[in-house]
C-alpha cells in the first residue's frame, strides 16, 4: 500500500444498463429468471459498486500484485432502473484500518438515487491470496 491510500479518496464511475445486467440475466438457467422484471439486478449493482471502489484505489496500491477483495457490503436498492438508462456510482474511502478499507457508496440513475451504503475491502497480495484459495482443493 502506498502512503497515498488515505481517507478522502473519491471516484465516480458510469455505465449504461444492458440486458446482460438485468434480473433475468442472473442465473438464467433457473425457470424463475425468465419471468422476473427486466431491470438492473441487485447482484450487478453490488458488482458495479465494488468496481468503482477498486478503480478508486488502484493508483494507491502496487497494482496488480497488490489488490483488495470485498469483505462486507451493506447497501440499499431503492429504485428500479430500466435497460438503456445510465447509472452513476460515487464512492469515497472514509476509513483505513491497517489493511481494511471502508467506503461510503451511493449510486443513482438518471432519475433516482438507487443505492446507498457501506462497503469494506481488505488489501491482499494477489499471488498469496490465490495460493491460499487453491489450497482448499486439497481438502475436498
Amino acid at each position: 500500500m502506498k502512503d497515498t491510500l488515505k481517507p478522502g479518496i473519491q471516484y465516480q464511475c458510469k455505465f449504461t444498463v444492458t440486458d446482460s445486467q438485468t434480473v433475468p440475466a442472473m442465473y438464467p438457467e433457473s425457470g424463475e429468471a425468465a419471468v422476473r422484471p427486466e431491470v438492473f439486478a441487485t447482484g450487478f449493482l453490488v458488482g458495479f459498486l465494488e468496481l468503482a471502489c477498486v478503480r478508486a484505489i488502484i493508483p494507491h496500491l502496487d497494482w496488480p500484485e497488490e489488490q483488495a477483495v470485498g469483505t462486507l457490503i451493506s447497501v440499499t436498492h431503492e429504485a428500479a432502473t430500466p435497460v438503456g438508462m445510465e447509472v452513476t456510482a460515487n464512492v469515497e474511502l472514509i476509513g483505513v484500518k491497517g489493511r481494511k478499507l471502508i467506503f461510503q457508496v451511493e449510486a443513482h440513475d438518471e432519475v433516482d438515487v438507487i443505492s446507498r451504503g457501506r462497503h469494506e475491502r481488505v488489501v491482499i497480495n494477489k499471488k498469496q491470496f490465490e495460493e491460499r484459495a487453491r489450497s482448499k482443493l486439497a481438502h475436498t
